[in-house]
């Protein structure tokens, strides 16, 4: 009895070797909202279930419906985009960010990763090219 309840705890890195980039980071969302997986469930208005959102988090799924990640960013307040380059679905953008380095406070979550930060800054310079062009 207390090994099937060990096997259900296993951390995100047990699944597949290395942690899922994705799985990891909408884990993180989540938690930087305070939100459970069930509370997920009901605000996605059961788009996506919980049992399929702890799979994803845990690296079981690493390539989610692009309709999965629009519910997420919609809950999570996060762009679209962002979660479908992770995801693999769009190639992140090339170049550098000319070693500006700044946490952004519009996401208000104080344990992104380096790389997390960097794909966010990226993302942001994408915006604003696509901004400069219209």
């Amino acid at each position: 009895m207390a090994d099937r309840g060990r096997r259900s705890r296993r951390k995100r890195s047990e699944y597949g070797g290395r942690p899922n980039e994705l799985g990891s980071l909408l884990a993180d969302l989540r938690t930087a909202k305070g939100l459970s997986l069930r509370q997920v469930e009901e605000a996605t208005g059961k788009a996506v279930s919980n049992a399929y959102l702890s799979q994803l988090e845990n690296g079981k799924i690493q390539k989610p419906s692009p309709n999965v990640l629009h519910s997420l960013s919609g809950i999570y307040a996060v762009p679209y985009e962002a979660l479908m380059e992770r995801a693999g679905y769009l190639l992140p953008l090339e170049g550098s960010m000319g070693g500006r380095k700044r946490r952004l406070a519009a996401f208000a979550i104080d344990d992104l990763t380096a790389e997390e930060e960097e794909e966010l800054l990226k993302y942001l310079a994408f915006l604003r090219s696509r901004n400069a062009s219209s």
